[in-house]
């Protein structure tokens, strides 16, 4: 038998424990020992052999046709069935590689600078590869060197910036797994998932559901130190002729609250700091004893 990742069945098992009896429409007498669906119930729902539904689970048969898995896709009510059908695409069995450097292309790192709004530009793994002095400015983790999950789970100021921190948490790491995809033998991908699975339960139950999802336009809530609740849609857009970098662009609905506070934000930006005069740097220091 292959030593090759059982990809596959790990998906199917994770997603299947989500599904409930109700969801499915089927009906539940006495208790249940399991979550979620059993094998046999997946089985009948997409009209296929309980064996060979098991044979899928453990890895036994990694070649299914794209109508069985479009037939249990239905059954575990996928959003995404790409994902799932490139689960079981041909990939060359490759060596350990070395990590990839992801390059921000020079246009795209000077559009970043010019705009009016909050803009970023995001690598696979969520590091944050350039980011305009407004965004930094809406929270000090958008800069570049940070990664987006690796902050949001292990940092208390950015856990505080989102009001629903649960439901950001969901969908980063839903994201997460949609852009990494099957290339899982990458060396950033492992050493992220391993410090993440290691520093964080919440990030472990997330990761074991296997949720899959792209958000490239959602609304998003704020809590800015200085400003408070400040709501944004965010547009994320992929930069051409790289592999998997977006462009992240915040932006208010026009005349809205959150439009003033962005605009003070940026404001401040470019507002001069006072000079220090000797006397206030004395209070200053008076003050610190």
């Amino acid at each position: 038998m292959t030593d090759e990742p059982n990809l596959l069945g790990e998906y199917l098992r994770a997603r299947r424990e989500l599904v409930t009896p109700e969801q499915a429409g089927v009906p539940v007498a006495g208790r249940r020992r399991v979550p979620g669906l059993r094998r046999e119930e997946v089985a009948m729902l997409a009209g296929i052999s309980a064996e060979y539904y098991l044979r899928l689970e453990q890895g036994r048969d990694r070649n299914p046709s794209a109508q069985v898995l479009r037939a249990i896709a239905r059954v575990l009510r996928l959003d995404d069935e790409d994902y799932l059908l490139g689960l079981v695409a041909d990939r060359p069995r490759r060596a350990r590689r070395r990590p990839r450097k992801e390059t921000v292309p020079p246009s795209t790192a000077r559009l970043v600078a010019t705009l009016a709004l909050p803009a970023f530009v995001e690598g696979r793994y969520l590091d944050v590869l350039a980011a305009n002095p407004l965004a930094t400015a809406l929270s000090p983790r958008l800069a570049p060197g940070a990664n987006r999950l690796r902050d949001l789970f292990l940092d208390p100021g950015e856990r505080a910036f989102f009001p629903d921190w649960e439901r950001a948490t969901e969908g980063l790491v839903a994201s997460f797994r949609r852009s990494v995809g099957t290339d899982t033998d990458d060396p950033r991908f492992i050493e992220l998932v391993g410090e993440l699975s290691l520093a964080s339960p919440r990030f472990r139950r997330l990761w074991a559901r296997h949720d899959v999802a792209t958000r490239p336009s959602a609304p998003m809530a704020f809590d800015h130190p200085q400003l408070g609740r400040i709501r944004l849609d965010r547009e994320k857009l992929l930069i051409n002729g790289t592999d998997g970098i977006m462009l992240v662009i915040y932006h208010p609905e026009p005349g809205s609250d959150s439009a003033d506070k962005l605009a003070l934000l940026a404001s401040d930006l470019l507002t001069p700091a006072p000079a220090r005069t000797p006397a206030a740097e004395a209070l200053e220091r008076r003050a610190e004893r």
